[in-house]
C-alpha cells in the first residue's frame, strides 16, 4: 500500500513540474487594419432623398368599343409618334352599324320632303275651302316630326362613325409605348374599357421625390413663381443647364443619381410642389423634369435626388470616412496609428457629414495615420498591423440609397462603431 501512494506522489510531483516548465500561453499577434490618412478636401453638402421617375405624360390606351382585337401595329416598348395606329379591333359590326344609320337618315329625308309637299298642297286646298285648318295643322306637325327625325338620325349617324373610329386606336401623344397587355384575338370592351397598353411621353422626364419641411422653408429661392413653371420655361432652363451654367436665379438644379450610384449627366429643374406638407412624415411632395434624350430613364425607375446647398459646405476642410468614428457614449474618437504601430484614440469634434464623408474640426492633424476598418479590434496603446485601404469613390459620390429623405448636414449621428 505504501508503494501505491508513492508512485502516486511521485506522478503528480512529475505532472507539476511539467506545468511549470510549460509557462502562460503566448500573446496573440496584433491585429491586421486598415488605415488612411487624413485628407484636406472640399466637401459640397446636399438635400438628398430618394425619387421615382415618371412620364411627363401617360396616356392609358384602352379599347372603347367591343370587339375581337385584330392587329397590333407597334413593337412592344418602341418609340411612337403621335397619331400613329397603335390596335385595330374588327370592325364588321360598326361599318354594318354605320351604313344602317345611313339609310335611316335617308328615310328621314323622304319623309320631310314628303310632308313638306303635303302641306304644300294642303294649303292650297283651304284657300278653296275644300280642308279645314285642323288639316293644316296636322301636316305642319308631321313636317316638324320628320325635322326633328333627321336630327335624330344624324346623331345615330354621328355615334355610329364615332364607334367605328374607335376600332382604330391610335397614339395621343409621341413617347415609348409599353408592352401590349392584351394578343390578337381575344375579345375586348365587354365588360367596359380595356387596358391595351400605355404610352409614356419621357423627354423630359418627371422625378416625384419628398422635401424635408426644414428644406423647403430654408430655401424658399427654390420654389418662387412655381404657377409659371410650364413645359417651356423647363426645357429653356434645362438648356442652360446642359450648356454647363445654372437655371434661373442660379439654381444648380437636381442631380439624379441612379440605382448603381452613378450620376446622371443631365440635371433637372424644380417645376412644381405639391399644395400641403405631409403632416405623418414632415415632407412635402416635389416634381423636377430633367432631359432624357437617349431614354434611358424610364418611368417607375428610382433615382436618388440630389440638391446643392448653397452657401453651405466646407472648403480645404479635414475629412474621414464615417466607418472610422469609434463612439463612447455620445462621444467621437478616432484611432491613430502612430510610427511605432501603436494606437492612440483621440476625442473629435465633429463637423457635417456627406456621403460617406465626415468633418473633422478638431481631434486630428492632416496626415494622421487612422484607423477605417478594423476598428472594434482597437484600443488605446493597443499594437496593430496597419494596411493601406484600398482605394475608395471620390468623397461626394453616392454609395447607399437612403429609405426617406435626409439631410446630408447633420453630424449628431455619424455612422460610427459604438462602444459602451
Amino acid at each position: 500500500m505504501k508503494t501505491l501512494e508513492t508512485i502516486v506522489v511521485a506522478f503528480v510531483l512529475l505532472a507539476a513540474s511539467c506545468d511549470d516548465k510549460k509557462g502562460p500561453p503566448p500573446a496573440p499577434p496584433p491585429p491586421n487594419v486598415y488605415v488612411a490618412p487624413v485628407a484636406k478636401r472640399d466637401v459640397p453638402l446636399y438635400i438628398d432623398s430618394v425619387g421615382a421617375l415618371d412620364g411627363y405624360d401617360n396616356a392609358d390606351i384602352r379599347a372603347r368599343v367591343r370587339g375581337f382585337l385584330r392587329t397590333q401595329n407597334y413593337k412592344d416598348g418602341s418609340r411612337v409618334k403621335a397619331g400613329d395606329l397603335l390596335f385595330t379591333i374588327e370592325a364588321t359590326e360598326y361599318t354594318a352599324a354605320v351604313e344602317s344609320a345611313k339609310a335611316n337618315l335617308e328615310r328621314a329625308r323622304v319623309a320631310r320632303d314628303h310632308n313638306r309637299i303635303q302641306l304644300d298642297r294642303d294649303i292650297g286646298l283651304l284657300k278653296s275651302g275644300m280642308i279645314s285648318q285642323q288639316d293644316i295643322d296636322n301636316a305642319t306637325a308631321n313636317l316638324a316630326d320628320t325635322d326633328a327625325q333627321i336630327l335624330a338620325a344624324q346623331a345615330a349617324l354621328d355615334t355610329s362613325n364615332l364607334n367605328l373610329s374607335y376600332t382604330q386606336i391610335h397614339a395621343p401623344l409621341e413617347g415609348v409605348a409599353g408592352l401590349a397587355l392584351v394578343r390578337i384575338g381575344n375579345l375586348v370592351g365587354q365588360d367596359g374599357p380595356t387596358l391595351l397598353t400605355t404610352v409614356s411621353q419621357t423627354d423630359p422626364i418627371r422625378l416625384n421625390f419628398a422635401l424635408s419641411e426644414v428644406d423647403y422653408v430654408r430655401y424658399p429661392e427654390r420654389f418662387k413663381n412655381l404657377e409659371s413653371r410650364n413645359l417651356a420655361w423647363a426645357k429653356k432652363q434645362i438648356a442652360s443647364l446642359e450648356a454647363g451654367g445654372a437655371a434661373e436665379g442660379g439654381d444648380p438644379g437636381v442631380e439624379l443619381v441612379l440605382a448603381d450610384g452613378s450620376v446622371y449627366p443631365h440635371r433637372g429643374i424644380i417645376v412644381t410642389a405639391n399644395r400641403q406638407i405631409d403632416a405623418s412624415t414632415g415632407t412635402i411632395q416635389v416634381q423636377a423634369l430633367a432631359a432624357n434624350p437617349d431614354g434611358l430613364l424610364r418611368p417607375g425607375q428610382y433615382a436618388h435626388a440630389r440638391i446643392r446647398r448653397p452657401g453651405e459646405g466646407g472648403h480645404d476642410v479635414l475629412v474621414v470616412p464615417e466607418k472610422a468614428l469609434i463612439s463612447v457614449q455620445g462621444a467621437y474618437s478616432l484611432a491613430v496609428v502612430g510610427p511605432d504601430n501603436k494606437v492612440q484614440l483621440h476625442k473629435v469634434e465633429l463637423g457635417p457629414s456627406s456621403h460617406g464623408a465626415q468633418i473633422i474640426l478638431k481631434g486630428v492633424n492632416e496626415g494622421d495615420s487612422v484607423v477605417i476598418d478594423g476598428v472594434q479590434k482597437v484600443s488605446d496603446g493597443a499594437v496593430v498591423v496597419p494596411k493601406p485601404a484600398p482605394e475608395a469613390p471620390p468623397t461626394g459620390s453616392a454609395t447607399a440609397m437612403p429609405s426617406a429623405s435626409s439631410s446630408s448636414s447633420s453630424p449628431s449621428q455619424p455612422a460610427a462603431a459604438s462602444r459602451n
